[in-house]
């Protein structure tokens, strides 16, 4: 019996894939496609996707073939000057999907991670100590739990019977690269010029005499898994530019939806959703792969506790408790940006009004910072305002903070008590630094870099005492049981 099944290869999967494999645990990704796919869905990643990818000792593959740009412009397209953030990493890495699944799949292979391709899943069937998967052709597999990382439209998810509530889609818009005849000038022109209006519209160079191009569908299509012909986006180029600028030769094209939706739950007792299979929203803002990154980044270590026997009961749960709200915060997040996007004049007049607001330092750095996931802080309950919150690198005695998470295990940093994390050395990595320019004498990061733990500083002895107490508690809710007490 596998350990974890995970359905579908894109970059939700793959990553996932990897984060299990650093605890040891045995994985197989199924992908019903064939191959990858060269349909370019997302361009870049955000600043709390690229501190993972520092996090995990990726950084710098994915750096090399990306290009850094600006934060400005990526809420509702509204260009500001970009806010003081609190990242090592204030930019967006413009890098194409493909880029990054082929970084990703590289990455999980040097794991051994093993990808299945051509394998659809038809079914499944779950017990009190596996699941059983049915695949094309008939042929049966068993896990010990499955993970769905399949799309918006997920076969897992339809297979639970888990409720998927939202809006469908209300409009379309065709996308793809192809060739222009029309001089880069007069492309440049128009572009500026309809997107005045129509803010969706869009054709960018991507080298090679290639654009990259977005425009509005004429209607919703009843089966969007059949890709657009070239006529009919010639069609709907002349109908918002009146020129189809010479466009041929199509490298790829594709259609995709602005539906909102978000599943009533993640997990159904030893399956389990993950990424788009989860939430599906308009791709405003560009939040679509880096929300499902950040899905996988908070399941990896949970599940593989899990299936390596030290997690503590609740651990798995807090995957939904934990991930639910951001993803519902991203879907508020999209539709406004969306509503703003509408050429009518009551959107106009809102999206004005917020423009002005962004004058303001602490709004700009408000909206950017959900754009990015750097607010996003996980409920620990009462407690330092650091609780619940990742921390962005920083330099300690030996090296940065994030070179120390490569191996994806907790981390105590701690001016002393090596002493106190004795039961949990295989589970947390003891670090003799300390945290002053955080204000702060001690924290326990998870894995995922959240902070589980802060110790504010001097005290007397009772205080210190009780302190301490407190770490061992949180040791115990995020890594399970001491190990000296078996």
């Amino acid at each position: 019996m596998i350990d974890v099944v995970i359905a579908g290869a894109g970059p939700t999967g793959v990553f996932l894939a990897s984060e299990l494999r650093l605890h040891g645990v045995e994985v197989l990704v199924l992908e019903k496609e064939p191959k990858p796919t060269q349909v370019v869905r997302a361009l870049g990643l955000h600043a709390r996707s690229i501190e993972i990818m520092d996090q995990r000792g990726l950084l710098e593959e994915f750096t090399a073939e990306g290009t850094q740009y600006p934060l400005s412009g990526f809420f509702a397209g509204i260009s500001k000057p970009p806010p003081d953030l609190d990242t090592t990493y204030p930019f967006v890495l413009g890098i194409p999907q493909p880029a990054t699944e082929r970084l990703l799949a590289r990455h999980a292979a040097s794991l051994g991670v093993e990808v299945r391709r051509g394998q659809a899943i038809t079914g499944l069937h779950q017990d009190d100590v596996g699941v059983t998967l049915t695949l094309a052709g008939g042929k049966e597999l068993r896990s010990r739990y499955v993970v769905g990382c399949d799309g918006g439209r997920s076969t897992v998810r339809r297979q639970l019977g888990i409720g998927f509530p939202g809006d469908p889609s209300g409009r379309e818009f065709l996308i793809g690269e192809v060739e222009l005849t029309a001089p880069p000038e007069e492309v440049a022109d128009v572009v500026a010029r309809v997107r005045g209006k129509h803010r969706d519209f869009g054709a960018g160079p991507v080298g090679n005499g290639i654009y990259r191009v977005v425009v509005t569908a004429a209607e919703v299509a009843e089966d969007r898994g059949t890709p657009p012909t070239m006529e009919e986006l010639q069609a709907q180029f002349r109908t918002y530019a009146g020129t189809d600028f010479g466009a041929h030769s199509p490298r790829w094209l594709s259609r995709f939806g602005d539906a909102t939706r978000l599943a009533e739950s993640y997990r159904k007792g030893r399956v389990l959703l993950a990424g788009d299979a989860a939430h599906v929203h308009p791709p405003f803002g560009g939040q679509g792969l880096n929300l499902g990154i950040q899905d996988a980044f908070n399941l990896g270590w949970k599940l593989a506790a899990t299936v390596t026997g030290w997690a503590p009961e609740e651990l798995l749960d807090s995957y939904f408790t934990e991930r639910h709200p951001v993803a519902a915060d991203v879907l508020a997040t999209t539709r406004a940006q969306s509503e703003l996007a509408s050429a009518e004049p009551g959107p106009q007049a809102v999206r004005r009004l917020i423009a002005e607001l962004m004058d303001f330092d602490d709004v700009n750095r408000y909206l950017i910072e959900k754009i990015t996931a750097l607010s996003v802080r996980y409920d620990f309950g009462a407690g330092h305002e650091l609780l619940g919150r990742r921390l962005r690198d920083m330099p300690l005695a030996h090296g940065r903070l994030y070179e120390h998470m490569h191996g994806g295990r907790g981390i105590l940093l701690d001016p002393e008590g090596q002493h106190l994390v004795a039961g949990w050395e295989d589970r947390v990595d003891h670090l003799v630094d300390g945290c002053d320019d955080l204000g702060v004498r001690a924290v326990l990061l998870r894995p995922d870099g959240h902070v589980a733990w802060v110790d504010a500083g001097p005290a007397d002895g009772n205080r210190r005492r009780a302190g301490r107490q407190d770490l061992a508690a949180a040791l115990g809710k995020w890594f399970g049981a001491d190990s000296r007490a078996h």
